[in-house]
């Protein structure tokens, strides 16, 4: 079996302290941001996934300027078809793709709040952001695939001729993820992608949830949080230390945000959170941070061999990457491929 692909997730800043934290807005710190990733191309990271939202900086300037200032590490770039022409965003990709050395992929997201997207101008129901994002990923493989000069007429998009001088980095295309828990989102998986990525869930979870995928050939990833210590006590000593003096404004914020959402992939964790025994999905799965962080913050927790274990243990349901995210997230990175990233490829060894 092919070693997991371990990712991180790389925001703007160096993400909340806790998990209860606000999200730290209004300001962009270019030399903290590179930092950032420059230690997490020492560490061995394998992609950083840069994520899109109105409270967020646009990823592409910011990609572009990190992709001058390393030579390793990946850059998976989110992104949601509506935003740009599809031409214009290969075309942008292209470039992209030269100035890091083709050290990216996408994850291509149809949107999960209505109320975000209508800011943006846009004002199509879930199904239909799903059946725009189809479209979109025809034309740009289509591009990507050397069908030029190309002309497109569907229901969202019509393309007359057209065709592109930059092709993508040493031919070909970025590795696409599709993000989504609906069965459109699976099917758009299937159809125009590589790797399916949902948020997280127990092993025995995410293989009923992701044979479909597996079954068509493609890649299952999950996005989640972890926290290892050298003992699980220590691990469960610091959640208690993380969840001291909750801002619950945020948590109501968060609250009226997911009561705004069409997203199942953001409502399904919610309601596996609730269903959770004394915030425990599992024994290693902790599900105290989802009320005020959201899908991604299922937890991974315990010893850091314990973590390892676990981790290794979703490669029997199929899934071959993670994205990770800690408090605060570059320790936690830091600690987290140091720690237990080694042992986890020790599992794999011993498994060849």
């Amino acid at each position: 079996m092919e070693p997991l692909r371990l990712h991180w997730c790389s925001p703007p800043d160096t993400g909340q302290a806790t998990p209860t934290d606000t999200y730290k807005i209004g300001k962009l710190d270019m030399g903290e941001v590179k930092d950032f990733v420059q230690e997490a191309e020492e560490l061995g990271v394998d992609s950083l996934l840069f994520g899109i939202s109105n409270y967020l900086p646009d990823p592409l300037p910011v990609l572009g300027a990190l992709s001058q200032v390393t030579d390793r590490v990946k850059f998976m770039l989110a992104y949601r078809p509506g935003l740009m022409s599809p031409t214009l965003f290969a075309q942008v990709v292209n470039t992209l793709s030269w100035m890091t050395d083709g050290r990216m992929s996408l994850n291509i997201v149809s949107g999960i709040s209505p109320a975000e997207q209508a800011g943006y101008g846009d004002f199509l129901s879930h199904d239909e952001r799903y059946a725009r994002c189809n479209e979109f990923l025809e034309v740009i493989r289509g591009l990507w695939e050397g069908e030029s000069p190309m002309s497109y007429d569907g229901q969202h998009y019509t393309l007359k001729d057209a065709s592109l001088g930059l092709g993508h980095k040493d031919g070909g295309r970025p590795e696409i993820y599709i993000s989504g828990a609906s069965a459109v989102a699976q099917q758009t998986a299937i159809a125009s992608g590589d790797c399916w990525l949902r948020y997280g869930d127990t092993p025995e979870g995410m293989a009923k949830a992701s044979k479909p995928l597996l079954d068509a050939g493609r890649r299952v990833g999950t996005r989640m949080h972890v926290l290892s210590r050298d003992t699980r006590e220590e691990a469960v000593a610091e959640l208690a230390n993380l969840m001291r003096n909750p801002d619950e404004d945020h948590t109501a914020w968060i609250r009226q945000w997911v009561n705004t959402t069409d997203s199942e992939a953001v409502k399904s964790s919610y309601q596996l959170a609730e269903s959770a025994e004394g915030e425990w999905l599992s024994p290693y799965i902790w599900t105290g941070a989802v009320a005020y962080r959201g899908g991604p913050a299922l937890c991974i927790v315990g010893s850091h061999e314990e973590v390892a274990r676990y981790i290794h243990s979703y490669k029997a349901a199929g899934i071959s990457e993670f994205i990770f995210s800690g408090w605060p997230t570059r320790d936690e990175m830091r600690n987290f491929f140091t720690r237990v990233a080694p042992l986890i490829r020790r599992l794999e060894e011993q498994e060849a």
